[in-house]
């Protein structure tokens, strides 16, 4: 006589994958992608069609992925994401548990943008726009006024050529990879040269200097600005990714979800702090000298932009890297004793560090670049970053990035107001 299936709530039932995602709240697709991950193990029966999976270990990871959503972390009550992409630990950060700064020094920021999204190398790869795309987010940025910023153009050009792809609801995994290799050089083909003569193809590195320099570049100065963009990939949940993550969670197609981004990133305290610390360089050099600088900053009750790191104690491994880089470019010299004065001249003070802000204000000080260009480097940096998390993101139950609010006000019932 043939065994009976043992009943719910049985410590041997198994489940189907369809009652497995129905109790994680997620796709068929993803119950797969935990098991990869190693959250989940699945056993295929004898003469059976599918996989199974043990129904206590499935609702533990329910109950885990209910505690991450409603912010719970034990560390203070702050929102705990789990992720897959960036670690940063002990003055150091790792993709995927691979050191970044190594990663950038040996490889593209293509190739480090494909190692983000799927843990696979592909070298040599270039990221190429289709001219429909192109014409469709230059005519929307050209339409802007004169003097609009680097990340408002990215944003238009983003909402731009997200009307030009009529496919882009599908969340797809290979669907959203095709987006981003085509997002991130329209983004760039989108901004104004500043050079007239100027090639779109090639490395992103090539294209984007030709938006940030009107002078010719040497292969030194290329280089940096290539490690610049792959060092800058991702950083963890700072506050643009975690918008990214808010819009994903709300299957929100990658264009938005980019958008949401580029919005927190044009903030002082994020993306644009390099402008901050490219102006500051700029009155060193201008003096002669960082201590009435620094004097002026601080009377004015102002934190000394391009210092410190409130993850990294020690020094940011974004600028050690950088800097080391920075050496080898043609006239770079002055801005890098500049920036040397402003640390030294700080530390009498309070001991601060480089931060990578710093070394982007080195580098667009030294190459004739605005103020503006280290954040516009930031943006299409962390672009790909942002694509990596709206892909996990994606992967997870909709809606979970929902806190609850904590009110406050007078309680009801409360008389109308006249």
């Amino acid at each position: 006589m043939r065994d009976q299936e043992p009943a719910p709530g049985h410590p041997e039932r198994r489940l189907t994958t369809k009652e497995t995602a129905e109790l994680l709240g997620v796709k068929p697709d993803t119950v797969y992608a935990y098991v990869s991950r190693g959250q989940l193990s699945s056993r295929r029966e004898p003469g059976g069609r599918g996989s199974t999976f043990d129904a206590k270990e499935v609702e533990a990871l329910a109950r885990r992925n209910r505690r991450e959503s409603s912010g719970s972390s034990g560390s203070g009550g702050e929102l705990s994401v789990r992720t897959r992409i960036t670690l940063i630990e002990k003055d150091r950060y790792y993709f995927r548990g691979v050191d970044a700064t190594a990663l950038a020094a040996r490889h593209s920021y293509e190739e480090i943008a494909e190692w983000l999204w799927t843990g696979e190398l592909r070298p040599g790869v270039t990221f190429t726009a289709p001219k429909a795309a192109v014409a469709v987010a230059r005519r929307a940025v050209d339409a802007l006024p004169e003097h609009t910023g680097p990340t408002d153009r990215l944003r238009v050009a983003a909402i731009a050529a997200a009307t030009a792809d009529p496919l882009r609801f599908d969340l797809s995994e290979d669907a959203v990879l095709g987006t981003a290799r085509i997002l991130i050089p329209t983004l760039v083909a989108a901004l104004p040269p500043v050079r007239r003569a100027h090639r779109d193809e090639g490395p992103l590195a090539h294209r984007l200097w030709a938006r940030l320099s009107g002078r010719p570049a040497d292969e030194a100065s290329l280089h940096v600005l290539d490690t610049a963009l792959g060092l800058l990939v991702d950083h963890d949940l700072a506050a643009s990714t975690l918008a990214v993550r808010v819009a994903a969670s709300a299957r929100a197609h990658p264009y938005a979800a980019v958008s949401s981004g580029l919005g927190v990133l044009e903030g002082p305290l994020h993306g644009a702090a390099s402008g901050l610390a490219h102006r500051l360089l700029l009155d060193v050099l201008d003096q002669g000298d960082a201590a009435p600088v620094i004097a002026d900053e601080l009377r004015a009750g102002r934190r000394i932009p391009g210092l410190g790191h409130r993850l990294y104690p020690g020094e940011d491994p974004r600028a050690r890297a950088l800097f080391a880089l920075l050496k080898e470019i043609p006239g770079a010299a002055p801005a890098l004793a500049a920036a040397r004065d402003i640390v030294a001249t700080t530390a009498r003070h309070t001991p601060l560090h480089a931060n990578v802000d710093l070394a982007l204000a080195v580098l667009t000080v030294s190459s004739g670049m605005p103020s503006t260009a280290g954040e516009t480097v930031f943006a299409v940096a962390r672009t790909a970053g942002w694509i990596a998390h709206a892909l996990e993101e994606y992967g997870e139950r909709p809606l979970r990035m929902r806190p609850s609010g904590h009110y406050v006000g007078p309680r009801p019932p409360q008389p109308l107001p006249e």
